[in-house]
């Protein structure tokens, strides 16, 4: 190839600046951000180091489901709130597996308020990140009893479960026999954003289910699945769970 070949296919400083900010437009990840020497530029090493404190401070935070969820709509729902086994977030962080469990008061809570057999069981979990509780779920908490309703289903009292795991969609089960629960719960947080909720989903939870027993819809966050979209997905799912009685790996959302 001639010299004046290679000038005229050489990329333009505007090129590569649209081709950057392409490629940035399609994920939150810092990527091409420059350098400083062998280290970050002093605003992407700011930025790194508040995403981080965001992070901590999602995972160690302790839920005030008045002060996290609005109390008009603690209200408005009649929520209560019970606690899993583990009785501090230091425990809840090193044991998962008393985040699976309710403790006894939580049991005799739920099944003093809660009438079983409903078709579908809400319940919220601070999970890893109350910030995302505290963003995501009073909308879709909300989007989601309307749409049960319009459909027709039966909808079953709602609370929230403190220091709570995923595995707690088993006791739900046990205790209450929903065709279908549904757990919001705040994901583990990354430098992306602290405020990423999940959404897992069972067909009749029992003790003997693992995560292959379950459907999840996540990364429910402004840069990632929106509310409206969420909830859109979510209830699908659900109408495919109540129709094939069924749920886990056997039913994609591809499929409808």
């Amino acid at each position: 190839m001639h010299e004046k070949d290679e000038l005229e296919f050489s990329p333009s400083e505007r090129h590569v600046e649209e081709l950057i900010e392409g490629i940035r437009s399609r994920t939150p990840a810092r990527l091409l951000r420059g350098r400083a020497g062998t280290a970050y530029r002093t605003d992407t090493l700011m930025e790194l180091r508040d995403a981080h404190a965001a992070a901590r401070d999602a995972v160690r935070t302790e839920i005030d489901i008045s002060k996290d969820l609005g109390l008009a709509f603690v209200e408005k729902w009649n929520l209560f709130e019970v606690c899993t086994r583990a009785e501090t977030k230091e425990e809840y962080l090193i044991r998962p597996d008393l985040g699976r469990h309710f403790n006894d008061r939580a049991h005799k809570e739920i099944l003093s308020r809660c009438t079983p057999e409903k078709d579908v069981q809400l319940t919220i979990g601070d999970g890893l990140s109350v910030a995302a509780v505290r963003k995501q779920a009073p909308e879709l908490f909300a989007l989601l009893c309307e749409g049960a309703k319009t459909r027709g289903w039966s909808v079953g009292q709602s609370f929230v479960v403190r220091h709570c795991r995923v595995g707690v969609l088993n006791e739900i089960g046990e205790l209450l026999g929903p065709r279908v629960a549904i757990l919001l719960i705040g994901e583990r947080p990354g430098l992306a954003t602290a405020e990423s909720l999940s959404a897992y989903m069972a067909y009749r939870p029992g003790k003997d289910h693992t995560d292959a027993n379950r459907n999840l819809i996540s990364n429910i966050h402004n840069r990632g699945v929106g509310i409206v979209q969420a909830a859109e997905r979510i209830l699908s799912l659900s109408a495919q769970m109540l129709s094939r009685q069924t749920s886990g790996f056997t039913l994609r959302e591809t499929d409808f």
